[in-house]
């Protein structure tokens, strides 16, 4: 059977197959067109606004893979741009990075070309910047060395380096009790106003990490102010990189920050050098996608989390951590929320599953005066038989069954109706009790290197042998 000429017969009437097999050619054109991404030129199906509610805008006849980033026309002739979160039959469903103002019915969506990329470079550091890379700091445009993917790239598990080295943050407790290591992940859990904001200050001005990036996501607009200035301060901000999409930014903006945070990170990580990322908090990332999956329709599981929420959290998670061979490493602290004080938070269950520790932070210990708050008893940092040797191990263990037989027997302790002689290791916490609260203890403007803190805990559990 011959194929169809591209001129149509001779005779005045045309053909019925000549026609079909015309527009199955034309068709096969546009989509080659459409379908070429070098070609600059193919064509953007654009759609019409059908439906918009609550955080939710409906388009038709639009066709963008998911990610993919719109504008939408607004009444003043302005756009304003949203992502792609899902789609239904006919009906594409979006999320807006920015405020919405002046939108109309049957206003046009046009999808985006370009992929959102994230602007990386030396430039940045010393700088505050938005979720979109907008600089809020008034010092300018900055100097970007490149662009990377703000969705990250896989690493291969058995590619990456071990943990074997520790890292300094500068803080006592954690140092001495709870090592971190060299690309570890930890989660510090606490209830608000317990002080994760000013112990987090304290880690960026103290550590011995090259580079800080911090992520301040979900907070309120006058904490971003008081944390750059006064918690991290002109020293701190030096070497650091401070991303902010506070409170009332929307959902997806949100979302973006913390991806931003952890693309940048990620290269300052290829480029050799040790990185401490901040984020506080991952909580707010939950609640930012659960605001985004409850919008389109995902059914809420617990609390009224939906499932991509426990989706989202191990893949922005797993981004952190050591690089391949001679990359360097992304220490993370992810702070957790964790409601009304309950450590079996959703939230804060799903973290501690994921994470390589934890820093619990007491508001008990917090409202008896002493800070960092941390509950040495129920903290713990997964890498330590890798990072630590059998003595410096045996004496955490010692100081923690201090801490542990004390607090068991507190109220007794209080009232005065405990004996003296019923349990040594009680007695033995009871008399060393101000010794161990002074080393739990420390200045927020002092710091306290690793190897002071070892030396520390060294000397303390020496002087309580020496005295008994």
């Amino acid at each position: 059977m011959t194929p169809p000429s591209s001129s149509p017969p001779r005779d005045l009437a045309v053909p019925a197959d000549w026609l079909a097999a015309r527009n199955l050619r034309l068709a096969a054109r546009l989509d080659a067109i459409s379908l070429d991404p070098a070609a600059g030129r193919g064509l953007i199906r654009e759609g019409i606004l059908r439906r918009a509610v609550g955080l939710t805008l409906e388009a038709t006849g639009c066709e963008a893979p998911m990610g993919a980033t719109c504008r939408v026309e607004v009444a003043d002739g302005g756009w304003v741009e949203a992502e792609v979160v899902g789609f239904a039959g006919d009906r594409t469903s979006l999320m807006p990075s920015a405020e919405l103002h002046g939108l109309l019915p049957n206003a046009r969506v046009v999808p985006v070309r370009r992929r959102g990329g994230v602007e990386v470079g030396e430039g940045l550091l010393g700088r505050v910047i938005d979720s979109d890379g907008v600089p809020l700091d008034g010092k300018g445009p900055i100097r970007a060395e490149g662009s990377v993917s703000m969705a990250g790239a896989a690493i291969n598990p058995l590619a990456r380096e071990p943990i074997t080295q520790p890292l300094d943050v500068g803080v006592r407790a954690i140092n001495a009790l709870l090592p971190i290591g060299r690309g570890q992940r930890v989660g510090l859990f606490a209830g608000s106003g317990v002080g994760k904001s000013t112990l987090l200050g304290m880690m960026t001005r103290f550590t011995s990490a090259d580079v800080i990036v911090v992520g301040l996501i979900g907070e309120r607009g006058r904490e971003v102010r008081d944390f750059v200035e006064t918690t991290l301060g002109e020293e701190g901000l030096r070497r650091a990189v401070v991303v902010a999409a506070p409170a009332d930014r929307p959902p997806l903006a949100r979302l973006h920050g913390a991806y931003r945070a952890t693309a940048i990170a990620e290269w300052f990580r290829d480029q050799g050098l040790n990185v401490l990322l901040l984020m506080d908090s991952l909580t707010r990332f939950a609640q930012a996608q659960r605001e985004i999956g409850l919008s389109v329709g995902e059914p809420p599981t617990t609390r009224g989390y939906p499932p991509s929420v426990f989706a989202k959290l191990p893949a922005l998670v797993e981004r952190a951590g050591n690089g391949a061979k001679g990359r360097g490493s992304i220490t993370a602290f992810y702070t957790v929320l964790t409601e009304g004080d309950d450590p079996q938070d959703p939230i804060a269950d799903a973290a501690r599953a994921i994470l390589d520790g934890h820093i619990l932070l007491s508001r008990r210990i917090a409202d008896s005066g002493l800070y960092p708050a941390i509950d040495v008893e129920s903290s713990v940092s997964r890498v330590v038989q890798d990072i630590a040797d059998e003595a410096w191990r045996a004496r955490i263990r010692v100081l923690k069954r201090l801490v542990a037989a004390y607090n068991a027997n507190r109220d007794l302790i209080a009232i005065g109706a405990y004996q003296r002689g019923n349990d040594p290791l009680v007695d033995q916490a009871l008399e060393r009790w101000p010794r161990i609260v002074e080393f739990l203890g420390q200045d927020v403007a002092r710091s306290a290197d690793l190897e002071h803190s070892r030396a520390a805990l060294a000397q303390l559990l020496q002087d309580m042998e020496n005295a008994a």
